[in-house]
């Protein structure tokens, strides 16, 4: 069975590592994307449900709903930016 030459191997596993970055930049960028889109909808759907009320008994829910919304919106944000950036380093290799 034929080997590949050292140079050739390491050319194929940078393709190889930057395709499998670029993979993982598009997967985390679409789960976050969903998790956030889920968390502000139903943000918004409390919010309008509370409001729309007279009586607010449910305020408690409405801000932890809203607190969820916005601490999964800045995780997705940080995550995509720093696989990003590994992206962009290892492309600049």
């Amino acid at each position: 069975m034929p080997t590949m030459p050292k140079k050739k191997k390491k050319e194929e596993d940078k393709k190889f590592h930057i395709e499998l970055a670029k993979q993982m930049l598009t997967l985390a960028t679409a789960a976050f994307g969903l998790v956030a889109a889920l968390a502000w909808n139903q943000f918004i759907q409390e919010f309008v449900g509370t409001y729309i009320k007279v009586w607010f008994p449910e305020g408690g829910k409405l801000v932890s709903m809203g607190l969820y919304a916005i601490i999964v919106t800045i995780l997705a944000v940080i995550v995509t930016w720093q696989l990003s950036k590994v992206v962009k380093r290892l492309e600049d290799e």
